[in-house]
């Protein structure tokens, strides 16, 4: 049976056992999350929630959205090619992404690419900067960004229809849909990109090719209140995609690659006075095919299944005090012709307590140990407070150790893979400043953080490339973050603008890492007037390097993108926009000699109905 009917199989079977309950109606929230550990025990961090407008002004990516909007550096290598981020100055391995709770980096090569995800499929969006490894497993070093469905009960049916056509053949679609009673709510979107993608370089005869691309992306997420106590929910996901690797300025590609990628998981919460339990168990498979040259039928392969099980106890002692417990258990098997044949087991338990004695203060504690013979697990903890000094400002400072495991790519990567890897590990601190008045809220954050036994893969003395703990890195910098928003009549204004300040050096070598800028500064402005609203997003991004001398970089560059909208009807049933990208012409790399677009344009279409 393959992967894309064991999906649709899973979803119908489920859907079967949930209508088929009778149970009476609960009280429970109206809103539920499964990642609890993030609105619960992340007091003492900084946690940014993108805010509805944003998220429905951004109609591309993932990257885009978070370029636009975040402190957190992306590297393209072309527009819709692979992407990664830097966090606080760390890799892309080091940075987590979570998706309803649960940790969906890739065991193969450690990273998420943030081109593979749709912004559309999901109704939350949040980025936990700094360390949460104690509370979400590997990579969560620089921080992690969270993928949320939060299913609402209540009556409701709403669709959603967003089409955009713009350069490039460039097409997007995405469908919407939200169904809603007092004992079971749904949400289903199916979304469709795809592109020609075949820019022109900017100062150049040269044009992008080879760079074609066309993905679908299916989500499913469903609720059931079976009695007064108890709710059952699963969430699934599927991601279909082609990409043609576009070559760079100075050789062609022939390149095609091919990845599949499913998520299952289900959730039993029960809720029984001062307790509440959640059973999740989730499956999630990953899948590529990697073609040197488009035009042959040879390719690379590699697979990786990764089964968890999870069981989450919270007891909510008093209203000063909740205690959290947590026990999981992972399996990947990963293999194709790539890595072999291998398997990974890891348990683990979490214990979690947030403490507040005094109405203005309150303190955070974190502790997780796992255990696996696959490397020595260091124990990992998290400690933080949260201390109102006025109404208006809070003070945090948080102290966490945190670490990342090896891939399956590098500890088995056929010809290259090296079994005696260990955890890259880090200690860190942070200390954030938090103001909150009538209209306006900012923050500043400082931070250090220590990483050893960094893994970086170079070429050994036959020239074959290994990876290695070779490194320790020192990264410290500053946060700002402000968001403005003010009604004058029928006129809104909403204005967030954030700047990260970053170093990040090898301590022998004393040199900034290659793709870490010291300077980011993004700022957006939107403005509506009754059925009429317009946006602005400004970009700025410095210099980085591209050699460990630092002695080759690619210059900084700014880029904007402005918008138009208006909408139709008495119910806005309609809106018609209208966006203007890199509107400067600007001639930028985020990877060295990979171009971006220059100026283009798009056209939006929503239906709400």
């Amino acid at each position: 049976m393959t992967l894309k009917k064991q999906f649709l199989f899973a979803v119908l079977f489920v859907c079967q056992c949930i209508c088929a309950q009778q149970d009476s109606i609960t009280v429970l929230d109206e809103v539920l999350i499964s990642d609890v550990q993030l609105k619960k025990f992340s007091n003492s961090q900084s946690v940014l929630k993108l805010p509805d407008s944003i998220l429905s002004n951004n109609k591309t990516s993932l990257t885009t959205l978070l370029n636009y909007n975040s402190v957190i550096y992306f590297k393209e290598n072309g527009l819709g090619m692979v992407s990664s981020p830097s966090f606080r100055g760390t890799t892309a391995q080091q940075t987590a992404v979570i998706w309803n709770g649960i940790n969906i980096n890739s065991q193969l090569n450690g990273q998420t690419d943030f081109n593979t995800i749709s912004a559309k499929d999901f109704n939350s969006i949040s980025i936990r900067a700094g360390g949460g490894s104690s509370v979400y497993g590997s990579s969560a070093i620089g921080g992690s960004i969270h993928l949320n469905n939060d299913l609402s009960f209540g009556n409701k049916f709403e669709n959603t229809l967003q089409t955009n056509y713009g350069s490039f053949n460039t097409l997007g679609v995405n469908y919407k849909m939200q169904l809603a009673s007092a004992k079971f709510s749904s949400q289903i979107s199916i979304s469709r990109n795809s592109s020609d993608n075949d820019y022109k370089y900017l100062d150049s005869d040269k044009k992008n090719e080879n760079g074609q691309f066309y993905n679908t992306s299916f989500n499913v997420n469903l609720g059931y209140k079976l009695d007064s106590k108890n709710i059952l929910k699963l969430y699934s996901y599927l991601f279909d995609g082609e990409r043609h690797f576009s070559g760079t300025l100075a050789a062609p590609s022939k390149s095609k690659y091919n990845d599949l990628n499913t998520r299952n998981l289900l959730e039993w919460i029960g809720s029984y006075n001062q307790f509440t339990s959640k059973v999740k168990l989730a499956l999630l498979s990953e899948k590529y095919k990697y073609f040197e040259n488009a035009a042959t039928s040879i390719f690379s392969d590699a697979k990786a299944e990764t089964f968890t099980a999870k069981y989450d106890l919270l007891y909510k002692v008093n209203s000063k005090l909740e205690l959290n417990s947590v026990i999981d258990f992972t399996q990947t098997k990963g293999f194709g012709s790539d890595i072999g044949n291998n398997k990974r087991q890891i348990g683990s338990g979490i214990l979690l307590l947030k403490h507040k004695p005094f109405a203005k203060f309150l303190y955070e504690i974190t502790v997780r140990k796992e255990i696996t013979s696959n490397y020595k697990s260091p124990i990992l903890f998290s400690v933080g407070t949260n201390f109102s000094v006025f109404s208006f400002y809070n003070l945090k400072i948080n102290g966490s150790r945190n670490y990342r495991i090896p891939t399956f790519n590098d500890l088995y990567y056929q010809g290259s893979g090296n079994l005696n890897l260990k955890p890259e590990s880090s200690y860190q601190v942070e200390i954030g400043h938090e103001f909150k008045f009538k209209n306006t809220t900012f923050s500043l954050t400082n931070y250090y953080i220590k990483i050893q036994d960094l893994l970086r893969w170079s070429p050994s003395s036959s020239g074959n490339w290994t990876p290695n703990n070779v490194a320790n890195v020192v990264t410290y910098g500053a946060e700002f973050l402000l968001n403005y928003n003010k009604e004058i009549g029928k006129s809104k204004f909403d204005f967030t603008t954030t700047y990260a300040y970053t170093i990040s050096r090898d301590e022998v070598k004393m040199k900034q890492l290659i793709y870490v800028p010291y300077h980011k500064f993004t700022a957006a402005l939107a403005y509506s007037f009754n059925k009429l609203s317009a946006h602005y997003q400004y970009l700025y991004n410095g210099k980085v390097f591209t050699s460990s001398d630092n002695f080759y970089k690619l210059d900084d560059y700014l880029v904007s993108n402005v918008g138009i909208d208006y909408q139709f009807g008495k119910k806005k049933f309609l809106k018609l926009g209208f966006d203007v990208l890199n509107i400067f012409n600007e001639n930028y790399q985020s990877v060295s000699t990979r171009p971006l677009p220059g100026r283009n344009y798009t056209i939006n279409l929503t239906f709400n109905f």
